[in-house]
């Protein structure tokens, strides 16, 4: 564990929390392809979130979902590459099932997996933190850049 006794200005409550941490992340993970790092990783990216929450409605052909993606998102068109990239991320974190038909040609469509469900039930709570807080945030980013500007 990661000693703090050499760094000055820390009183022994920071070093106790900073022993914490510390020890936290050695449990739970603090290598580039942890879990937690991944999917808050995921869940801070520019697509996956959206993905996660379209698919949550009900599963969906690549091509549709582009295309409702497209529609939905305030970031522009995604590329069937971004597209097909994000989805194997969230397929290889286990929150993403594909499936492919017998059809000639094969039809590729995506679904939530239950793990999927979960994190997005859990998303949703952390969306609803932010609308709760919309003003909050909004009133301390106007703070800010006012002080900034001075």
């Amino acid at each position: 564990m990661t000693d703090f006794d050499d760094f000055e200005g820390l009183d022994d409550a920071s070093r106790a929390g900073l022993r914490t941490l510390t020890g936290d992340m050695q449990q739970h993970g603090a290598e580039r392809d942890a879990p937690i790092r991944t999917v808050f990783g995921l869940l801070g990216d520019r697509w996956s979130t959206l993905i996660l929450l379209l698919l949550n409605i009900g599963p969906f052909r690549h091509a549709l979902m582009r295309r409702l993606l497209d529609r939905l998102s305030a970031e522009g068109r995604i590329s069937q590459r971004v597209l097909t990239l994000k989805l194997r991320q969230l397929e290889r974190n286990g929150l993403v099932v594909r499936s492919v038909s017998d059809d000639v040609p094969p039809k590729v469509g995506y679904a939530l997996t239950p793990l999927g469900a979960e994190l997005v039930a859990e998303a949703r709570r952390l969306l609803g933190w932010v609308q709760q807080n919309r003003t909050r945030i909004e009133q301390a980013r106007a703070a800010f850049d006012a002080a900034e500007e001075d």
